[in-house]
């Protein structure tokens, strides 16, 4: 990588117009809207498929293609911020995502829905980099902690209220609503930005675009979400899931092969070098996995197993959503005084209880267990993600603060998906090898191979498939047999989530020790 010498980030100025806490001020709304969208749009599903006529395999790209829309475009749009400023990239992921937005909710079919969802995503990509490499511009490296941790707090709190809110505009106004709602966020995200954020400045002006880098990583992104999506469904196994997993690891290679060539790469290899970066994108994998994990499955137990309704469901997840929202700019203060190293290892030993205290719930566990579990849960995690985002964007230059906040957003969303599929398919073998032996000790006839592989899904949401016409004690039976299945893959899903936390907080001892100094090192990388 081309050695530079940068000049020291803005310092906060007496003025606060325009200042750094004015900018954090400035991409609250834009941040909180991509965030909202990714837990509010699960609500609407089911009225979007009543409306137009979608199937369940259509209803799931309508998720699946924003996230390949955001994840593969998250490492172009970084650069893109590095070389045009990020204030203009900012702004036009914005106003791109807003239009987006709207052409989803006047959308005639589902199929004009997934292809505006996937702009959406592409956006969304725009947005968020941009966001985190204002702050790093103009935070000095001494307040970083701070920023990061606010900025975490705005995506925890909007994906907690993603549901409620969601629940409350698709019974009221239609599924189109949780869509429309973007428009108002948009017009003040757009408003703030052009009076608060500072006239655009490009912090690396003077690189080129590494268009073949952009290609091969956005082929083996695509193929490696892909896989992760598809996986669940057909198999890991399945020619389609090697096929991808092959794509990725080839184009992967190749990309990592040919940025060690040109003198301006899309993503210098150099960063790497400091372990702090290296190590913080694998935490905010490991974090990712057992957030995403948790939440999805968690969802599946209180509401199949529990029967709670989805709205005490949102009731009890919050315990662990809002604890973030309440302790990451707590968590900031506390990285500024004394660096990232501590309090993430402290934050993903705290997650890794909170896990193991999940991974034992049973058909009879009370609120408050579950509740002190996802307080453990949601303080570490927070602790790991202002934490892990320090050490990747406050250890980077910052010229390439956009590379940096893309990396680590990158790294996010392959670990939610990684998490969702890899432990999906925990659950679901486990609920294959254990459902038959469930059954006959409740005196049901054990299921054929092809009736188990009919069941096994709706085993893995927490439900039952009882044959029409059964006596109740039949329907009880293999209700408990099912979910005495679910509950044993709930706690190897859950026990694999705690064991990828604890050798997180192994490897996070290895992190640089101090707080950040506005003469860091990875100033003048």
């Amino acid at each position: 990588m081309t050695t530079r010498t940068t000049a020291p980030p803005a310092r906060e100025t007496p003025g606060w117009t325009r200042g750094p806490w004015a900018t954090l001020v400035a991409i609250a709304f834009g941040v909180m809207m991509v965030a909202l969208d990714g837990t509010i749009v699960a609500v609407a599903n089911p009225a979007i498929g009543a409306s137009l006529g979608a199937s369940l395999a259509q209803l799931q790209w309508v998720t699946h293609g924003y996230l390949l829309g955001l994840a593969v475009f998250l490492i172009t749009a970084g650069k893109l911020g590095d070389r045009f400023g990020h204030r203009r990239v900012y702004l036009t992921g914005v106003v791109g995502f807003v239009a987006a937005s709207v052409a989803i909710a006047l959308s005639s079919g589902v199929i004009m829905l997934v292809a505006f969802r996937i702009a959406q995503g592409i956006f969304g990509a725009l947005l968020l980099p941009s966001a985190m490499g204002l702050l790093r511009s103009v935070f000095p490296p001494s307040r970083l902690g701070r920023a990061f941790g606010v900025f975490g707090s705005l995506i925890g709190a909007s994906t907690a209220a993603g549901p409620i809110v969601g629940g409350l505009l698709v019974g009221t106004l239609g599924w189109e609503a949780v869509f429309y709602i973007n428009v108002p966020v948009g017009a003040v995200a757009l408003g703030l930005g052009l009076w608060l954020i500072a006239p655009n400045k490009a912090t690396d002006p003077g690189s080129r675009m590494d268009l073949p880098g952009i290609v091969l990583i956005s082929v083996a992104i695509f193929a490696l979400v892909w896989a992760l999506v598809e996986a669940p469904a057909v198999g890991w196994t399945h020619p389609v899931t090697l096929a991808s997993l092959g794509a990725a690891l080839v184009f992967g290679l190749a990309f990592v092969l040919w940025e060690r060539r040109p003198e301006q790469p899309l993503l210098p290899l150099a960063l790497f070098a400091d372990r702090s970066v290296s190590i913080g994108v694998l935490l905010t994998v490991a974090m990712a996995v057992s957030l995403m994990g948790s939440l999805f499955f968690v969802a599946f137990y209180l509401q199949g197993v529990r029967g709670m309704s989805p709205a005490q469901t949102g009731l009890q997840i919050i315990a662990m959503t809002a604890t973030m929202a309440i302790t990451s700019p707590l968590a900031g203060r506390l990285l500024d005084r004394v660096g990232a190293k501590a309090p993430t290892t402290a934050g993903l030993l705290s997650a890794a209880i909170g896990m193991f205290m999940l991974a034992g719930l049973n058909g009879v566990t009370g609120a408050v267990y579950t509740s002190i579990a996802f307080v453990l849960l949601g303080a570490g995690l927070s602790l790991v993600m202002t934490g892990a985002t320090a050490a990747i964007i406050g250890n980077a230059p910052v010229r390439l603060a956009g590379v940096a906040s893309a990396l680590q957003q990158a790294a996010m969303q392959l670990g939610g998906s990684l998490g969702t599929a890899v432990l999906g398919a925990v659950m679901s073998g486990t609920i294959v090898t254990t459902l038959p032996g469930h059954l006959t000790a409740a005196g049901q006839d054990a299921p054929s191979a092809a009736e188990l592989a009919s069941t096994q899904s709706t085993v893995a949401q927490g439900g039952a498939v009882i044959p029409e016409g059964s006596a109740a004690e039949v329907a009880d039976a293999i209700t408990r047999a099912s979910n005495l299945a679910f509950l044993e893959g709930l706690r190897l899903a859950f026990l694999i989530a705690a064991a990828v936390l604890v050798a997180g907080a192994i490897l996070a001892l290895f992190m640089r020790s101090g707080r950040m100094r506005d003469d860091a090192p990875g100033m003048h990388v």
